[in-house]
């Protein structure tokens, strides 16, 4: 029950919304102390994300079902990145991505609901299916993988960002800048600006607020025409948004 004495009500809290709404878009938090986990992160876009953000001075954990298999890419990327199994990698992280294929993805989260309660979680998950004509988006029940995330997660802050990377150029060590926009989707702008500022730690990448999960599906979906585009012209296609 509330009370015209609740916080929320008195001046000091409507003084603090409307200096938020005005703050600088481009004001981001200092994330270089955190931790990321990256759940996934044998695969090649997680292997990609966690050799990214551990160069740019990030400490990272990736995770997998399999101990062994986390410890050996752990070793081939180098840069301090330790590999643990799964819950050890979401119990030891500030922050954890989600780049689990999409066929263990409810599972996987299932499995480890406790372990990332309290956590902020970035779903970088994409919805595909594949037949003759190449790649094609697909629906979840919940409309997307992030929105599905977020009801398994009940207790945890999940975003959705990182989807239009190309792994090739993630995993690149001669590629030294990776020119794109990161769209960033989530409920909290303190969760979403954290994120835009993982992002922003990648030499070349940049964070864009893009709204809320709801608005994921179409988020997820534009990797299909990514693929589409880099098969036509033999590319690595990211995405640059304008005038912003």
């Amino acid at each position: 029950m509330t009370t015209p004495d609740d916080d929320r009500f008195s001046p000091n809290a409507a003084t603090r919304a409307k200096a938020a709404l005005k703050r600088d878009p481009w004001d981001l938090p200092d994330v270089s102390g955190l931790v990321v986990g990256v759940l996934g992160g044998t695969g090649d876009q997680g292997r990609g994300l966690a050799y990214r953000l551990a160069r740019a001075g990030q400490k990272v954990i990736i995770g997998s079902r399999a101990a062994e298999r986390a410890e050996t890419a752990a070793g081939e990327l180098g840069l301090g990145i330790e590999g643990v199994e799964n819950a050890a990698c979401a119990r030891r992280s500030d922050v954890v991505i989600v780049a689990v294929p999409w066929e263990g993805h409810a599972k996987t989260l299932q499995a480890l609901r406790e372990e990332l309660a309290g956590k902020l979680v970035i779903d970088c998950v994409n919805p595909l299916g594949f037949d003759k004509k190449g790649a094609y988006a697909l629906k979840p029940e919940e409309g997307s993988a992030a929105e599905q995330a977020a009801a398994l997660l009940p207790g945890s802050r999940v975003t959705a960002a990182f989807h239009h990377l190309s792994a090739v150029l993630l995993q690149d060590p001669e590629t030294e800048r990776i020119d794109t926009d990161v769209m960033v989707l989530g409920e909290s702008r303190a969760d979403t600006d954290l994120v835009q500022a993982l992002a922003a730690r990648i030499p070349g990448m940049r964070g864009v607020f893009a709204g809320r999960l709801r608005n994921a599906h179409q988020v997820e979906s534009l990797v299909a025409n990514l693929i589409s585009v880099n098969r036509r012209y033999k590319a690595h296609a990211g995405l640059r948004l304008t005038d912003v």
